[in-house]
């Protein structure tokens, strides 16, 4: 029942019997936060949204585990994925290296990890997008689009379009358009 001084691996964590959802944190256990409403509207929506716009090969979830390595297994809010070469049926989690895209919606609980330590994670692994939706004190959404610079592993501003307001139109990873205000437009 105790981690090595390395922490926890998937392997060891998968059969613990947990009184909450986890994720894997530098081997470390954590609980994933709870979440408000809105934030589970507007992830619902972009998930929806991406699924509709979704081309081959991709597949769309949320809530899905991504091992990074043994120790790191984060959950995105939603993640595109090649699903090619995965046994889908007996998958536990989606390999990193098959991350096409991952999405972030930001809450008081996440804003670090959202901001600095998830785009830098993942930029460091090779995924291509990042996006970091946030809710404004206005209650409006931005969204954030980044793009994988592979020389530095890092993530840099979309060029074209580095926040979106009142409307996402991105042609990566795959042409979508989605009205943000209507995501909380309710």
């Amino acid at each position: 029942m105790f981690p090595s001084a390395d922490g926890w691996t998937f392997d060891q964590v998968k059969h613990l019997e947990l009184p909450f959802d986890w994720k894997l944190v530098d081997g470390v256990i954590a609980a994933t936060g709870e979440t408000k409403v809105w934030h589970n509207h507007v992830r619902g929506d972009l998930l929806g949204a991406l699924r509709n716009a979704r081309t081959d090969p991709y597949g769309v979830v949320t809530g899905q585990r991504v091992m990074v390595d043994d120790r790191n297994i984060p959950v995105p809010d939603v993640i595109v994925f090649d699903p090619r070469g995965m046994n889908f049926f007996k998958a536990e989690y989606v390999p990193v290296k098959n991350l096409a895209l991952v999405v972030e919606v930001v809450s008081p609980g996440s804003r670090q990890h959202d901001r600095v330590r998830k785009p830098t994670l993942f930029a460091a692994t090779g995924v291509p997008y990042y996006w970091r939706v946030e809710l404004g004190r206005d209650r409006k959404l931005a969204v954030h689009e980044y793009l994988l610079n592979a020389d530095t592993r890092s993530y840099i501003p979309a060029p074209m379009h580095p926040v979106h307001h009142d409307k996402l139109v991105t042609e990566v990873p795959y042409p979508v358009e989605i009205d943000l205000e209507a995501l909380v437009g309710f």
